[in-house]
């Protein structure tokens, strides 16, 4: 999907975390039907030599309600696998399992 298909589509909440030369924004937006998703971008300044200034690269994600559980838990085992350094992670129970780290869902964020 890109970025002109969303023009009329509504933001109804963003938050912003800067992390260095990155920042990344959450935000929230109904389509035209009411239904709402969630969007992150990622934003990275960096020098471009060619036309001697600095740019923004935007990288985005489209995440849609029914994409919640999935994300959120792939995102907890990631973490989960991050943190351990991949040691003791058995493939029959989940990273988040693993680490102790509670098994997250999208009511747990309000979603």
């Amino acid at each position: 999907m890109e970025e002109s298909s969303n023009r009329n589509n509504v933001d109804v909440y963003t938050n912003i975390i800067k992390a260095g030369k990155r920042t990344y924004f959450f935000d929230v937006k109904l389509t035209k039907s009411g239904e709402k998703y969630l969007t992150i971008t990622e934003s990275k300044r960096r020098y471009d030599e060619e036309q001697d200034k600095f740019i923004y690269e935007k990288h985005k994600i489209f995440l849609y309600r029914e994409d919640f559980e999935n994300f959120i838990q792939g995102l907890s085992g990631a973490i989960a696998f991050i943190d351990t350094d991949g040691k003791g992670l058995d493939s029959e129970l989940s990273a988040a399992e693993a680490n102790n780290i509670p098994d997250l869902s999208a009511e747990d964020f309000g979603l």
